[in-house]
């Protein structure tokens, strides 16, 4: 199938300025597109992966991405999507965050191939040098106030009589217009392809090159990703799930994906991965028929962590997830089992217990909460349902000495298959 026919059986295409006129213009030859990435922080998130992945579609597809970083809109602010205004960066601030943020960039796009490369550029470059009088004789007489009030992203703003919309963020649509005109002129770039959030700062760049350089371009949308119960995409308890390995570990990263609910996994399966239509197709049919071998989850999490961490970091996500299901300790390194205590209850308790003897068993599965009591852990213990560092227990009278501790400090309890505990000697 063509890249169109593709995003629509993925539901990657919410909506598009001339699909017609698009389709047959992929067709002739070989297109520049581009997708804005502005560093709001300094990593991407899971909910970048979604245009992120579109352009490398497109580039698999024969054509030419650009990702324009945005070092002068960062500076701006999108209203697009927020209720409130964001705090402004510092330009000290947004060059930091750029630097983490392209290498992520080369993560999912190809930059080595000959045919037909990836860019990234930075719209500081072109913005920057314009002066405030400049701008407004050349860009902003071709924008109506009326028109730029009409667009979503400012009229919502500018109905909440709380937060309103400031002039800077209300001129952020010229801006991304100014990036799409610069880039049809410099790099005869054709289609911005965004979230639906976007869809007016993309319509008023394809009016801004008609106007000033009688070209055609268009605009495609992509749709914002929501789970099936409601909360928002890309979230956890702990908040947003970054690429970045040391802001989400590899094992949150793997969990998250794994942890999909069952109405989300074969969606998410189109939305983010390459894989082939009869691959999802066999991998929908086996979820529907046996969901509790979770084949499907457990391919979206492989697929999602290899492309972000690589397949040896997803080994060991794997190895730490298997602790939690009984699985052996052998070879776990300190710090993903670190991220798999972060997971379950924690008690710490001072080094010294473990003095002379050791700490009784059945004392510490009551401090640690897994038993309500030293009598029920004895009855528990005999009955064969407790595990430290997830070996079978069956002496009532087990001392926990040093010699139990994981990595100097730690010790796994668990009562039956998936109630744990760890505590940690300080």
């Amino acid at each position: 199938m063509d890249i169109i026919e593709e995003l629509k059986w993925r539901g990657l295409l919410a909506d598009c300025t001339d699909e017609k006129g698009l389709k047959a213009r992929l067709q002739s030859n070989p297109i520049t597109l581009y997708v804005g990435f502005d560093p709001t922080a300094d990593s991407l998130h899971v909910g970048s992966l979604v245009p992120l992945l579109a352009l490398r579609r497109f580039q698999n597809a024969g054509h030419h991405p650009i990702a324009v970083a945005g070092g002068a809109t960062g500076l701006i602010g999108d209203p697009s999507g927020r209720a409130t205004e964001r705090a402004l960066p510092t330009k000290e601030l947004i060059e930091e965050r750029l630097v983490p943020i392209s290498a992520q960039l080369k993560l999912i796009l190809d930059f080595e191939t000959q045919s037909n490369p990836a860019r990234v550029v930075n719209n500081a470059d072109w913005i920057t040098p314009i002066t405030f009088i400049d701008f407004l004789r050349d860009i902003g007489k071709h924008f109506s106030v009326n028109m730029m009030v009409a667009k979503e992203s400012v009229r919502s703003r500018m109905e909440d009589r709380d937060s309103g919309i400031s002039f800077t963020e209300f001129s952020y649509m010229l801006l991304q217009a100014y990036d799409f005109y610069h880039l049809r002129k410099d790099a005869e770039c054709e289609l911005q392809v965004g979230g639906s959030d976007q869809w007016g700062n993309i319509t008023a760049g394809i009016d801004l090159c008609r106007r000033q350089l009688g070209k055609e371009a268009f605009g495609l949308t992509l749709p914002l990703i929501t789970k099936s119960d409601g909360t928002k995409f890309g979230k956890s308890v702990d908040g947003a799930i970054w690429l970045d390995k040391e802001k989400t570990s590899v094992y949150k990263f793997y969990q998250f994906w794994i942890r999909a609910d069952d109405r989300d996994i074969i969606p998410y399966l189109k939305f983010f991965t390459f894989l082939e239509k009869e691959k999802i197709t066999d991998l929908e049919e086996k979820h529907q028929t046996a969901p509790h071998r979770r084949e499907a989850h457990q391919t979206l999490a492989v697929e999602m962590t290899n492309l972000i961490h690589g397949a040896d970091a997803t080994r060991d996500a794997i190895k730490a997830s298997e602790i939690l299901f009984g699985g052996s300790m052998e070879g776990i390194s300190e710090s993903l089992f670190e991220d798999v205590v972060g997971e379950v209850p924690t008690v710490k308790l001072p080094v010294t217990e473990l003095n002379d003897e050791g700490i009784w068993l059945p004392e510490l599965l009551e401090r640690s909460g897994i038993c309500n009591s030293r009598g029920q852990g004895r009855k528990d213990i005999k009955g064969g349902g407790i595990y430290l560092n997830n070996n079978r227990i069956s002496d009532d009278q087990k001392k926990v000495t040093f010699g139990d501790l994981l990595f100097g400090k730690h010790v796994l309890l668990r009562k039956g298959k998936r109630n744990y505990s760890v505590a940690t000697f300080q």
